[in-house]
């Protein structure tokens, strides 16, 4: 047992996000937690051609996007993303025109959150937004 287990706060949900990119094409995959457990698991498959770096924004943006629509205040959303994370943490700057115009689409974002903390997992602890992000992009669904 810990000696010191992590404090949570039973007010914050939380987001774990993952794009996909290949040559089939692109996807997202969430998994939105309720605070008392209740999850929400989407695979989405993306219209448009997206790079890695593309998809692992546009994940995070719908992650929040439903999160806002089902009117959460407190979120901590995590990536193993290292570019989405911190860009969105304000470590890192964005030189790229499309990294400049997802980070200011973001930013907009966040006054629907009373608390909105990204945080940047190692690719292990995201294995299900993985998983689902993988479906989303598997060639099987382009036969219907």
């Amino acid at each position: 047992m810990e000696e010191n287990p992590p404090k949570i706060d039973k007010g914050i949900w939380k987001l774990s996000v993952d794009g996909s990119s290949c040559i089939t094409g692109s996807g997202a995959g969430l998994v939105l937690t309720s605070p008392g457990g209740w999850m929400l698991e989407y695979a989405l498959r993306f219209k448009f051609k997206a790079t890695n770096k593309e998809a692992e924004w546009e994940a995070l943006i719908a992650g929040l996007m439903i999160a806002k629509h089902l009117e959460v205040r407190k979120i901590e959303a995590s990536s193993d993303s290292q570019l989405v994370v911190g860009l969105a943490n304000g470590e890192y700057e964005a030189r790229e025109d499309p990294m400049v115009k997802y980070l200011s689409h973001f930013q907009g974002m966040k006054s629907a959150f009373e608390v909105l903390r990204i945080l940047k997992v190692p690719r292990a602890e995201n294995v299900r937004a993985d998983q689902l992000s993988k479906l989303a992009t598997a060639e099987e669904l382009e036969k219907n």
